[in-house]
């Protein structure tokens, strides 16, 4: 691929290396209101939109997820530091998972840990999910720039804008059969932790 396509990688791979989270301690200790949660996820997630004009999570977005019983409801109008962990995992299941997958996933942890006196809180289950994420990054990388060579590689005899096309295609394809495998895997293991309805017997 001789396009643009091996510089929008190389920067791809670079980002990669660079990538973070939202840390435990950067998020405020004191319950906020709408408004200022609304602000601080865009504020600190401002990196991950496709196009400036997006936008991160709105207080319409907000208000339906606790609805639709995704996050627990706020206090006297006030989320609290275990609403932005709840809402941060949301955002990220919400670009693969339908609203009904993240509330089977995030209902028995909310109901739990969210403001228990477990051993373990939300506060460490986010933080060992983030760094469990973090520890991915090099495999990561080394994974995409094996589809990329592999493509790469193919229709070596056709005319460079046909070839660069198809290169290109055969890499998207590559790297969306990779992600439609992992939500199908999800997808199941939500199932396998979903309660059976009534009447129904998982086998």
């Amino acid at each position: 691929m001789t396009i643009d396509s091996k510089d929008l990688l190389n920067s791809i791979m670079e980002s990669l290396g660079r990538i973070d989270y939202i840390h435990a301690d950067e998020i405020p200790n004191i319950d906020l209101y709408m408004d200022q949660v609304t602000t601080f996820m865009e504020e600190q997630l401002r990196s991950s939109k496709r196009y400036p004009e997006d936008k991160v999570m709105t207080k319409t977005m907000i208000n339906n997820y606790a609805k639709n019983n995704l996050l627990p409801p706020p206090v006297k109008k006030k989320y609290s530091k275990q609403h932005i962990f709840v809402l941060i995992f949301i955002y990220y299941f919400k670009n693969i998972l339908s609203i009904k997958d993240i509330e089977s996933l995030l209902g028995p942890m909310t109901e739990k840990f969210f403001s228990s006196k477990e051993e373990i809180d939300m506060e460490q289950i986010y933080e060992d999910i983030c760094m469990l994420e973090k520890g991915r990054v090099n495999e990561l990388q080394d994974e995409i720039k094996r589809c990329y060579d592999a493509a790469d590689e193919l229709y070596p005899d056709l005319p460079e804008e046909d070839r660069d096309y198809l290169q290109i295609f055969a890499f998207i394809c590559s790297l969306s059969f990779d992600v439609y495998v992992k939500k199908l895997l999800i997808e199941k293991l939500v199932d396998e932790i979903t309660p059976v309805d009534t009447g129904k017997k998982k086998k």
